[in-house]
């Protein structure tokens, strides 16, 4: 096959306050490698965008380290919600499902509803797609975020959410992050795609909805396409997804509308981060958190943003 792009894939595990350490550190970049490695052989063998992020989405899913599939964290009642959403920039279409349970990859049933004539789905909904398409029944508790959420309990949930990533030093602290997964990728045909997964914030009112099964949070378009992490009251509040790819389609530069968009969501005090592609090949990522949990692939190498200063928002490769 002839390359006429050369692909690039960016991805994130979600945004927080402290890695806890070189341990928790090298862990978390271990799994995002895995992830990178194999995805970005997918879109050089020829995958378009939307499989990419499919499959990446599955693999970060899939880990239990990160809240989404896989380790998600309990709502206040003690039941796993999880919500997903996929956009394919280049059919412009837009698919997700909201608080679905019993089910491993919730990112699976949004690429499915890609060629649905109803394409977001609600609990109930997902549970009856998930039941026609067959898919097994899945638990996705873990130990660890059981003990998280028996420990927030027996404080009367006096945290607003869980950790970003399940280890077991996290159950000794407060308010370690805010746990999503997302997906970025540009194929060789130039297409672009993203996906964005989650368990939600933790400990939420039963029924509370993620900004990552909506456009707020997972938003694309021939031009750009953005996955963000952080407080999805804070996200879908700045419509920061949109913002930044609208921004782009209108001809402004990626990095240019990331600094933008987060130099507004710093001076709305909001908890974010967001990872970026444009058409031509440029990679972003930003934050408002201390940490972004993300890698990448430029094309010619793994890179990743776990090193970030504190103080720095915005990052870009051309």
């Amino acid at each position: 096959m002839q390359v006429k792009v050369q692909p690039k894939l960016i991805i994130h595990g979600g945004a927080g306050s402290s890695l806890h350490g070189k341990g928790g550190l090298e862990t978390v970049r271990r799994s995002l490698h895995a992830v990178i490695e194999d995805v970005y052989a997918l879109l050089l063998s020829g995958a378009n965008a939307a499989a990419a992020v499919l499959r990446g989405c599955q693999l970060l899913e899939d880990d239990p380290r990160f809240n989404a599939g896989t380790g998600s964290v309990l709502q206040s009642d003690g039941q796993i919600r999880m919500s997903a959403s996929l956009m394919d920039g280049m059919s412009g279409r837009f698919s997700g499902v909201i608080n679905v349970s019993r089910v491993k990859n919730p990112i699976e049933l949004a690429y499915f509803l890609q060629n649905s004539p109803d394409r977001v789905l609600s609990d109930y909904g997902s549970a009856e797609l998930a039941r026609e398409l067959q898919v097994p029944s899945y638990n996705a508790l873990t130990e660890l975020r059981l003990q998280e959420w028996i420990q927030e309990r027996q404080d009367n949930f006096k945290r607003t959410m869980a950790g970003v990533i399940a280890e077991p030093e996290l159950l000794e602290t407060s308010n370690a992050g805010r746990g999503t997964i997302g997906v970025v990728a540009l194929d060789a045909h130039g297409g672009l795609a993203v996906g964005t997964s989650t368990g939600g914030k933790g400990f939420e009112r039963i029924g509370r909805v993620s900004d990552s099964a909506m456009p707020a949070g997972n938003y694309a378009t021939g031009h750009a396409a953005v996955s963000c992490t952080g407080i999805g009251e804070d996200i879908i509040d700045e419509c920061l997804a949109p913002r930044i790819v609208v921004r782009v389609t209108d001809g402004m530069t990626l990095k240019d509308a990331m600094q933008r968009s987060f130099a507004e969501a710093h001076e709305h005090q909001r908890d974010l981060g967001a990872i970026a592609l444009d058409a031509s090949g440029a990679i972003a990522w930003g934050k408002t958190s201390q940490v972004l949990l993300a890698a990448y692939h430029d094309g010619e190498k793994i890179g990743d943003t776990l090193e970030m200063a504190v103080g720095t928002q915005i990052g870009c490769i051309s």
